[in-house]
């Protein structure tokens, strides 16, 4: 297949005959978001992995007929984090599998107390199921595999069960006024909107050395978007925080050859004239206080 389409996409899964695939990013949410038919079960699929995992699983599997799973994988490791069939829990990657150690730790590589969002780092009961390095890259190295973890530069929290769930790359967090963000957890509630495709939420600077929130957006075809209509939807879903300033409208997001969303692009950009501005539009959210 030259790409995903969601039109497209069962028929050409069957031509091919393919019984698993990967969905990533919105791919999921784009097949639920398409109107109910036949074609739904005319298809060879089997199993289907998620990743994020961010649709209703027993909604999912009914529709399509398909056993549905998700992990935490990365190049350096050999998926970790794996769920099982069909997971209950929403948003998790899964549990660490046998094998392997997963600890979240703080900057001093000291574990944080459960539910606490930290970095994940890892290691195996064999050493050769990891990378053991970056190739010419003895700094990186050492850095990365440090103290006898694997830091995976990835923020996770865990819950009592053992259910791993991905809270942002440490990369992408945003920090603004002392709070710091996830913008993960802002693109969910983003994407929640019924007009929006796809999204992407990156830090802009701002004064002071820290930064605001900019919510790159690619409107369902066919859909306009009131930048003022969407902070409003946002507002009750979001801790003042984390509600965006700045809104920009794109055709299409910027990606890699595996359908990942550039976001250092995005970043790279910053804010060009066709941004939107809520504060120069004289919208001011602000902590809510009980009376």
């Amino acid at each position: 297949m030259s790409g995903f389409s969601t039109p497209t996409f069962l028929d050409e899964a069957t031509r091919l005959g393919a019984t698993e695939c990967l969905l990533l990013g919105g791919m999921a949410g784009f097949l639920m978001g398409t109107e109910p038919s036949p074609a739904d079960r005319a298809h060879s699929f089997r199993r289907l992995m998620i990743i994020p995992l961010a649709e209703d699983v027993a909604a999912l599997s009914k529709r399509f007929g398909v056993d549905v799973y998700t992990l935490f994988n990365m190049s350096e490791v050999s998926a970790p984090i794996v769920s099982e069939l069909n997971p209950t829990a929403l948003g998790t990657c899964g549990r660490q599998r046998e094998g392997v150690e997963a600890r979240i730790v703080d900057e001093n590589d000291c574990e944080v107390p459960i539910g606490t969002a930290a970095e994940l780092v890892l290691r195996t009961d064999c050493p050769w199921t990891t990378a053991a390095g970056y190739y010419r890259m003895p700094e990186a190295t050492a850095k990365a595999w440090r103290n006898g973890w694997f830091h995976t530069g990835d923020m996770f929290r865990v819950d009592e069960a053992g259910n791993f769930f991905f809270v942002d790359r440490a990369k992408d967090a945003i920090r603004r006024r002392g709070e710091n963000i996830s913008s993960f957890e802002v693109e969910e509630q983003v994407l929640a909107h019924p007009a929006v495709l796809e999204t992407a939420v990156v830090g802009v600077a701002a004064d002071g050395g820290e930064q605001d929130v900019l919510a790159v957006i690619a409107p369902k075809p066919g859909i306009t978007i009131d930048p003022t209509e969407l902070i409003e939807f946002l507002v009750p879903r979001l801790a003042h925080f984390m509600v965006p300033r700045y809104v920009r409208l794109v055709e299409a997001l910027p990606k890699t050859p595996t359908s990942k969303i550039e976001k250092h692009t995005l970043r790279g950009e910053g804010l060009t004239p066709d941004t939107w501005d809520r504060e120069a539009a004289g919208i001011h959210v602000r902590r809510q206080r009980l009376s």
